[in-house]
């Protein structure tokens, strides 16, 4: 069953998502900057925080977040160089996530040889 909490939640991760599209129409600079910014992952530390208050719980997702942005970097590198030399948009998006994805596999295996369970 869908909460007003979860409704409102929807809503301000949807305005987010919005505002960096309209931005991006009149400033890709600007609108890179805010996206870049963790915004949605602020915004689920205080949900998680406000749903659990567990500590534990936080830290950990906030450890495994940091874990997971690394392998996901490269498809903002990848992904330009493919649309600059004339990839077609689908294929070229397709590819870095699909870039992204084969990095969280090999992440995931890694990290665990250092002791970081993600």
């Amino acid at each position: 069953m869908l909460t007003a909490g979860f409704i409102a939640r929807a809503l301000l991760s949807g305005l987010i998502i919005a505002a960096i599209a309209w931005i991006g129409r009149r400033n890709a600079a600007a609108a890179a900057l805010v996206a870049s910014l963790p915004l949605v992952s602020l915004l689920g530390i205080l949900w998680l925080w406000h749903d659990t208050g567990d500590r534990e719980r936080l830290a950990g997702h906030m450890e495994a977040t940091f874990w997971y942005v690394l392998p996901s970097l490269p498809m903002f590198l990848v992904t330009p160089i493919m649309l600059r030399s004339g990839m077609n948009f689908w294929v070229a998006l397709g590819a870095g996530c699909a870039l992204t994805i084969v990095l969280y596999l090999l992440v995931i295996p890694l990290a665990a040889k250092f002791g970081i369970r993600l």
